[in-house]
């Protein structure tokens, strides 16, 4: 059997489609006995589903680097 902290490190990678099968399996097995994984797995779920509603984005690397410089400048 897995630990609690290797079930949340697969349940996240899960999110984004990285697992492996083997992995899922092994969380699945996890998931039948810890309650409290459980309830991470959902509530991690449910964060996924609500940034992806959400629509959020990123800076892109120019616009991260020209907020950079403006920062430097205030200082």
């Amino acid at each position: 059997m897995i630990s609690c902290e290797k079930a949340s490190i697969i349940c996240n990678k899960k999110q984004y489609k990285e697992a492996t099968l083997l992995e899922q399996i092994k969380l699945g097995f996890h998931l039948l006995y810890c309650k409290t994984c459980v309830s991470f797995s959902k509530k991690n779920t449910k964060l996924t589903m609500l940034c992806d509603k959400a629509n959020l984005q990123c800076l892109s690397e120019k616009e991260k680097e020209i907020l950079k410089e403006k920062i430097d400048q205030n200082i």
